[in-house]
């Protein structure tokens, strides 16, 4: 198995801050594993260790870059999953989202963002709680998304994505009042799930292109799929 990335991957930023420090949980929590897929496919393609191309009806596929494999393993998943043949995002986001929330937060724990206790419940039962960890990640990672969203800051790629990711999501609201959830912001984060990241975004423009493809699948996998 491949090596693991020493710095966090986008899906690990995600989680991160999607964990909700007041109540111990995640928002989101139904439809995580589609949300985290996305985050694991835009880390791979901001990589550029996968492409998209348009299938037959239109849909849009993930081809795999032969000469690209990433080096961490949660992202190396992911590759291999496309590797053989292209598959459509909706399919890799059920294939590999599933899987992906248990070892992600294991390496939140492990890093030291989030940190496990035991508690009992009804007196009786012994449940294990998610808390936050010394780090102040999150609160970084969250001044970053709020710069962008509010503020008008040009996003490095990475932020630009785990913006938009929470904005496709639809987790978004649950920020306010940190990320005020006005209209200045809605559009913003509409924007970036375009992949509109502006002048600082200093990413090609097909991977911006690649990335918005993505997250516009999770959007209809959050919102769309569950009502089917």
């Amino acid at each position: 198995m491949a090596p693991r990335n020493p710095n966090p991957t986008v899906a690990e930023d995600l989680l991160l801050l999607l964990f909700q420090p007041g109540s111990g949980t995640i928002a989101g929590e139904n439809t995580l594993f589609y949300v985290l897929g996305g985050a694991v496919l835009a880390d791979l393609a901001l990589g550029e260790h996968v492409r998209t191309e348009t299938g037959r009806m239109g849909s849009a596929l993930v081809v795999a870059v032969e000469e690209r494999p990433p080096a961490d393993d949660l992202l190396r998943a992911g590759w291999d999953y496309v590797r053989p043949k292209p598959r459509g995002v909706q399919t890799v986001l059920a294939a590999i989202g599933p899987t992906l929330r248990g070892p992600v937060i294991d390496r939140l724990v492990e890093r030291g963002d989030l940190s496990r206790s035991s508690r009992k419940t009804l007196g009786i039962f012994n449940t294990t709680a998610l808390e936050e960890g010394p780090t102040e990640r999150r609160a970084g990672l969250l001044d970053d998304v709020r710069a962008v969203l509010a503020d008008g800051a040009d996003p490095d790629p990475r932020t630009a994505a785990l913006a938009a990711l929470i904005s496709g999501s639809g987790t978004l609201p649950q920020f306010d009042p940190v990320i005020p959830w006005t209209s200045p912001t809605i559009t913003r984060a509409k924007e970036l799930e375009q992949g509109n990241w502006g002048a600082g975004a200093a990413a090609e423009a097909v991977t911006r292109t690649v990335t918005a493809t993505i997250i516009n699948s999770v959007i209809v996998a959050t919102t769309v799929l569950p009502q089917q």
